[in-house]
């Protein structure tokens, strides 16, 4: 018996890591150039571009402002792309409410 293989769901932070290394890359930017315009760590860059960390706002601001591209612009591409894999899956987290949490 053959046993099905299933997709791996999507993990945004591995497409936005994806996204900004391909607008890195597109602007022959190294890693070293937009870690010290966005004040971040070249580790922690390289990190979050390979999906393994997750960026704060604050600091996806920064490295979008270090890259020249809006902010915007980067979270429409990744929802694009998001969006443009079939049977996307994203894992979500549960969230409990207030009455959840009084129980």
């Amino acid at each position: 018996m053959i046993s099905e293989m299933r997709e791996r769901p999507v993990i945004l932070r591995e497409i936005l890591g994806e996204s900004l290394r391909e607008l890195r890359t597109a602007e022959s930017l190294t890693l070293r150039e937009v870690s010290g315009r966005a004040q971040v760590s070249l580790g922690y860059l390289s990190e979050i571009e390979r999906g393994q960390k997750e960026a704060s706002s604050e600091l996806l601001n920064a490295i979008c402002g270090a890259l020249g591209v809006p902010l915007s612009n980067v979270l429409r591409l990744v929802s694009d792309r998001i969006d443009a894999r079939e049977d996307a899956h994203v894992t979500r987290l549960p969230v409990l409410n207030a009455r959840d949490q009084a129980a």
